[in-house]
């Protein structure tokens, strides 16, 4: 039986460079609009199955789209597990072009699953919540530098602050102009926010960073956030669960609503204290109470349920 054709495009901010599986010649273009039309060009020639990319820190975005736009399937692959998969052959070397060659050899064997590309909105909206999130992070900078600064260097501070405020403010005028551009964003964003604990920050970071909310089981948005505690057995041994990968954003965020939650929510107060009164570490059970706070907040958004007393959680089922 003859073996499908993968192409595989190591992206960077000056080159793409091209592999295929079974192989042939490799090539490389500039990572410019007249050098992407010619690799749009090729593509076509080779009429390939499947055009596989790995996240380059958002560079491979217009190369998602132009290969998209001329009607080819294309997959967006975690590094780590293409990195991984190359050292399981023993090729440690490492280029671009070599990394072109994983990638088409990854999609040809593995066969990763297809996933529509975000719309352009909600990039727009991930961009704009990201934005806010680097502007408010230099505000705690900047504030915890005043407690040590005087005379023209804390005047200069306090003026950084206010300025930054400003900004913030802006950023989040914007957000709002954008979720009332969308109906279902509204929606879902206030219905995220009556849960005690869940303020406008993670509401909108759920919105624009974690899409499949409401959409997949518990266990896989858990996953995908990295709060999953994952096994490391091996014969009698039993090893330390550990959470791992996910999306960092969304993880930076539960990590300080379940800190107001286990105060202010009666649900996961309860929760947290259970497991503290069990034993278990600190850590460990805030980190349970981000993933039940995850759970329950899938199973709202997939019932369209806002919140109630702990009486009408029990019909949602949190697996």
């Amino acid at each position: 039986m003859s073996q499908s054709l993968c192409v595989g495009i190591d992206v960077s901010k000056t080159y793409l460079d091209l592999a295929t599986c079974p192989a042939s010649a490799p090539a490389r273009f500039a990572n410019t609009q007249a050098g992407r039309k010619l690799l749009v060009r090729r593509l076509h020639q080779l009429q390939p199955e499947l055009v596989a990319l790995e996240a380059s820190g958002g560079y491979e975005l217009q190369i998602l789209r132009c290969v998209a736009r001329a009607q080819l399937d294309v997959v967006r692959l975690n590094p780590r597990q293409v990195r991984d998969f190359a050292k399981g052959l023993g090729r440690l070397a490492k280029t671009d072009r070599l990394d072109a060659q994983m990638l088409a050899e990854f999609a040809s064997r593995n066969q990763p699953e297809l996933r529509p590309l975000p719309a352009d909105d909600l990039l727009e909206l991930r961009s704009v919540v990201r934005r806010r999130d680097d502007l408010v992070q230099e505000r705690v900078r900047e504030s915890n530098r005043r407690e040590l600064t005087q005379g023209w260097a804390a005047r200069d501070l306090a003026r950084h602050v206010a300025y930054l405020d400003r900004r913030i403010a802006a950023a989040e005028a914007e957000i709002q102009r954008l979720l009332q551009g969308q109906a279902a964003w509204q929606e879902r964003a206030a219905l995220l926010q009556t849960v005690p604990g869940v303020g406008p920050g993670l509401a909108w970071t759920l919105l624009a960073e974690l899409p499949e909310l409401g959409q997949v089981s518990g266990k896989q948005i858990a996953a995908l956030s990295g709060v999953a505690a994952f096994a490391r057995d091996s014969g009698n041994f039993r090893g330390r669960r550990c959470i791992w990968g996910g999306r960092a954003q969304v993880r930076c965020k539960l990590y300080m609503a379940a800190l107001t939650a286990t105060c202010w929510n009666p649900v996961l107060r309860e929760f947290y204290q259970r497991l503290k009164a069990a034993g278990k570490p600190g850590k460990v059970a805030l980190v349970a109470c981000m993933r039940k706070l995850l759970v329950i907040l899938n199973a709202m958004v997939r019932d369209g349920v806002p919140w109630q007393p702990r009486t009408d959680l029990a019909p949602l089922a949190l697996s």
